[in-house]
């Protein structure tokens, strides 16, 4: 299974913020839309991530309040990236690996979409539950098999 699986079921909306944006406006625009990160893009090309874990961050450094923090100070500005065509198992190393729980997908400079750790984790478990359902109908319909005769009682 590659990434592109995971982007056709889950469709293409995307939530992008601009770096130089106060911290704040992204915050409300998270909740509003119960989404856990942002794609930070500058004229038109990918420069970061903003994610819950860096805007606790944020929020625990100045003391409990965003004030006039804007995006650029806290996002993270070397997300990992795939591509439509990366494997999920590959992503799901990768990820591992950061710690991230979002990934932007690109396709050369162009963004595609958002996955996060969910998304692969639901994948997986989609793809083992269809395996699963294979093997018991195929279980069920083995073929029984005829006795043969026993050419010492034929004849």
């Amino acid at each position: 299974m590659k990434v592109v699986d995971i982007l056709r079921v889950k469709g293409g909306t995307l939530f992008t913020v601009s770096p130089d944006e106060p911290l704040k406006d992204s915050l409300t625009l998270m909740a509003e839309r119960d989404i856990g990160s942002l794609v930070v893009m500058d004229h038109g090309e990918l420069v970061g991530m903003l994610t819950f874990r860096e805007v606790i961050q944020a929020i625990v450094k100045n003391g409990g309040s965003v004030g006039t923090t804007i995006v650029r100070s806290v996002m993270d500005d070397h997300p990992l990236t795939c591509t439509p065509e990366t494997e999920i198992d590959e992503v799901r190393r990768m990820m591992l690996g950061r710690h991230a729980r979002y990934m932007p997908v690109m396709n050369g400079r162009t963004l595609m979409g958002v996955i996060s750790f969910y998304d692969v984790a639901k994948a997986v478990v989609d793809s083992q539950d269809f395996e699963n359902r294979m093997l018991k109908a195929y279980i069920r319909d083995w073929p029984v098999e005829e006795p043969t005769e026993d050419p010492a009682k034929t004849g």
